[in-house]
């Protein structure tokens, strides 16, 4: 049998120490550090939502017209977005709902989507979306409707 030593008692390169077979376990990080970045992300939000709820949308010349709105006429699904936003703000739902309806789903599910990562970055624990193509796909086929059936004319009620 060979007598030398294992490797990871192998002097390294120039005499140094011994280089590590396994790499050290990862320090945890702190609550704060863990929390930093939902609550980072919250203040965004807020600060957002307090500029919107402070420089009112409906006031002409304070935010730029939609590139399709001004072009073709029509309403993106985003179209009325800052208008629901203000009024989120201002706890006006029926107006929120009245400008933007899919917009305000949006918050809600950025809400509960907040809610969910906090909890899980103050266990620790990483927050992952790992959602099947269909998903997204149907996601994307919601916005298609909703941008078409807010410029028909028996989509009126969704327009803006």
């Amino acid at each position: 049998m060979d007598a030398s030593p294992s490797p990871a008692a192998a002097p390294g390169p120039h005499g140094h120490p011994p280089v590590p077979v396994f790499p050290p376990a990862p320090v945890p990080r702190s609550a704060v550090r863990r929390l930093a970045t939902p609550l980072g992300v919250m203040a965004a939000v807020v600060a957002a939502f307090g500029y919107v709820g402070a420089v009112d949308p409906n006031q002409p010349g304070h935010y730029p017209v939609c590139p399709l709105l001004r072009f073709t006429g029509l309403y993106c699904p985003g179209c009325g977005g800052l208008r629901s936003a203000h009024a989120v703000a201002h706890g006006d739902i029926a107006a929120a709902l009245g400008s933007n309806a899919l917009a305000v789903v949006g918050y809600a599910v950025f809400a509960v989507m907040w809610v969910v990562w906090t909890v899980r970055a103050s266990r620790g624990r990483p927050l992952r979306i790992n959602l099947p193509p269909v998903y997204w796909w149907g996601i994307g086929a919601v916005l298609l409707i909703f941008a078409v059936v807010r410029n028909l004319p028996f989509g009126s009620m969704l327009a803006p």
